[in-house]
């Protein structure tokens, strides 16, 4: 079995180096994003069709501040920078079932 943690770390990794496919990878088939303006995203081609773009812009990168884990959950403190003006602050829980990630919450 795949520690959580590990596939999180993954996906990190391919979020830095604008790694799109790699990015996707981790992430299920059906993972449901729940964004922090209250939106959501179903489905690893939502994933891909909205972080292509600011992939390609290479701006994007999110600094780990703390993880915490407990079972199937991750949850990162995030310093993200590129996609504002200023770094944005967010906790980010991100839930693994059989070595992906399928649900994911960005909170505050």
């Amino acid at each position: 079995m795949t520690d959580p943690r590990e596939v999180v770390e993954q996906q990190l990794a391919a979020y830095n180096s604008h790694d799109i496919d790699a990015f996707v990878a981790t992430y299920a088939e059906d993972v449901l994003v729940q964004r922090r303006n209250g939106s959501r995203l179903q489905g690893r081609q939502a994933l891909r069709d909205t972080y292509a773009g600011l992939f390609a812009e290479g701006r994007c990168r999110a600094e780990i501040l703390a993880r915490l884990s407990e079972g199937d959950w991750v949850v990162d403190h995030e310093l993200a920078h590129g996609l504002a003006d200023d770094p944005i602050r967010v906790l980010v829980a991100y839930r693994v079932c059989e070595g992906l990630i399928d649900r994911v919450d960005f909170l505050g």
